[in-house]
């Protein structure tokens, strides 16, 4: 079995002060391994990267799809700014359900400044917040339990498995996520292959309809899908043939879309800083993203490494992907 793979230094003044080790799978919709890095079969939580498979399985419940910016909400880990708390707000009126109704624990908006604005943390400031309004709307108009939609037994959660299924050929693991909803356990290399298939939607079955309207929403608003100075936002502003998703303990998914190949990075040590910088050495290294565009995404790319205030070193990722044969 590979080792984990040095992904991204931690340079400051000059010196590796540290590095961050992990793993990395390219894959295309077949769920053939195309590339990699330290181990492609390591087991992993999906975390919030699962999101525009669960917004597909939603959006199928639903049945009337809603506009595309309630839809991008839902494949969201958002800043809870003002725009991303009205349009969850948005997205529970249409699916006629209550705010107190939402799953996810109470939080804050993650930026200062909508902190100060705020009286108490809320459900609807929690990142998760529009899956979950999602969720609880497919629950109410397709006539099942509002009541009980975080249990891995409802309806809408054993469709989620089916589909996790289908999109990374695997049967997963079942926990608890950090926002209380089931998350699935895949490998590095699953979770390639579903971006491999949300950029082939036609893969998914019946839920490839739902799926290429989340990839739409996801490319139309990518402000809605994270918000200010976030990498999702960043990448996808900036590379028109890219989505991509976040998720927690270091995981950083991407679809290509014109070559129908995903990739999926995830750092050892579950260190969020190192995800995005590992992704973009890989889209770079696959030629999907050229030294333009990665050099106006260069705070992605290189996070700065700050020292009394200011910057002193960066991150830096050079590591090399292993080609497959055959």
């Amino acid at each position: 079995m590979p080792a984990a793979t040095p992904l991204v230094r931690v340079v400051r003044s000059g010196v590796e002060e540290s590095t961050h080790l992990g793993h990395v799978a390219v894959c295309d919709a077949k769920g053939r391994l195309i590339a990699s890095a330290g181990d492609p079969d390591r087991l992993i939580f999906s975390r919030s990267s699962m999101k525009p498979l669960q917004a597909a399985v939603t959006l199928r419940a639903l049945g009337e799809p809603p506009p595309p910016e309630l839809v991008a909400i839902m494949c969201a880990s958002h800043n809870a700014e003002p725009v991303h708390v009205r349009t969850v707000r948005r997205l529970l009126r249409f699916g006629r359900v209550a705010e107190r109704d939402l799953g996810c624990p109470p939080d804050r908006p993650s930026r200062p400044d909508d902190v100060v604005r705020t009286a108490r943390p809320a459900r609807v400031y929690h990142y998760c917040s529009g899956k979950h309004a999602g969720m609880l709307a497919a629950a109410v108009r397709s006539g099942m339990d509002p009541a009980t939609y975080l249990e891995p037994s409802h309806p809408l959660q054993r469709a989620i498995v089916r589909a996790v299924r289908r999109g990374t050929g695997m049967d997963p693991a079942i926990g608890v996520d950090g926002c209380g909803a089931p998350v699935h356990g895949v490998s590095v290399a699953a979770m390639a292959t579903l971006f491999a298939r949300l950029a082939s939607p036609e893969t998914l079955g019946a839920w490839g309809p739902g799926a290429a309207t989340a990839v739409s929403a996801m490319r139309a608003f990518p402000f809605l899908v994270a918000g200010t100075g976030r990498s999702d936002t960043a990448i996808m502003s900036e590379a028109p043939n890219v989505v991509c998703k976040v998720g927690a303990e270091g995981l950083h998914c991407a679809a290509v879309l014109d070559a129908g190949i995903g990739v999926a990075v995830r750092i050892a040590d579950g260190s969020d800083r190192a995800a995005s910088p590992a992704l973009l050495r890989a889209l770079g290294l696959l030629g999907v993203l050229d030294e333009r565009q990665l050099e106006r995404l260069h705070r992605v790319a290189r996070p700065v490494v700050r020292g009394g205030g200011r910057p002193v070193g960066e991150l830096v990722s050079r590591f090399r992907l292993r080609r497959t044969s055959g």
